[in-house]
């Protein structure tokens, strides 16, 4: 028996689901181990998240940012 590591981006349960019926349906035994966020990455989003409906953010313009770019 060979194991081999799929990562699969499903946009939702159903999406989960259909694999489950796929390996299944295929007879090849699995598990499915879900990565969580690193709990210090969902802490600095929700920072942000709070800091922006408190208005406490900076609008960058698109051709302010082209020549930014263009300086590096």
């Amino acid at each position: 028996m060979e194991a081999i590591n799929i990562t699969a981006f499903t946009k939702d349960a159903s999406q989960i689901e259909a694999i489950k019926a796929c390996m299944k349906a295929l007879k090849i035994k699995f598990e499915i181990a879900e990565k969580p966020y690193n709990p210090e990455f969902v802490a600095k989003i929700k920072r942000s998240e709070e800091q922006y409906k408190k208005g406490q953010f900076t609008r960058v313009k698109a051709e302010d940012l082209n020549q930014f770019i263009d300086n590096l």
